[in-house]
């Protein structure tokens, strides 16, 4: 899925990105707040869904090679966080919808969260 899709799908506003960030495709997707979750359970071309804020998500998405983090229900990061993903060329958006339903709607359009 193309990141324009899950753009629109979300509903999301785009906080960083890199150039032609709309046709960077993801293969899965990884929703969760537990960073050690991420670790353990992470596939390639990944997309992390977190409500955690904070740069730990920005370091533990580098150690993974993921390179486009959603942040749901809302939650807008610190410029520190901001600043570290843009450093990192991480494309980050935002949106409004909680974890759960977002994961399903990107489920349902055929993002799994298996890989390839």
């Amino acid at each position: 899925m193309k990141l324009k899709e899950v753009q629109e799908i979300l509903k999301a506003k785009v906080i960083t990105s890199v150039t032609g960030w709309e046709d960077i495709e993801v293969k899965s997707a990884c929703g969760c707040d537990l960073m050690s979750d991420v670790l353990a359970f992470v596939k390639n071309q990944a997309l992390l869904l977190t409500g955690l804020v904070n740069p730990q998500v920005i370091r533990t998405a580098e150690m993974m090679d993921i390179k486009v983090i959603v942040f749901v229900r809302g939650k807008v990061p610190g410029e520190d966080v901001i600043t570290l993903a843009e450093k990192l060329d991480m494309v980050v958006f935002t949106t409004d919808t909680p974890l759960y339903v977002a994961c399903g709607e990107l489920y349902s359009n055929g993002l799994s969260g298996k890989g390839e």
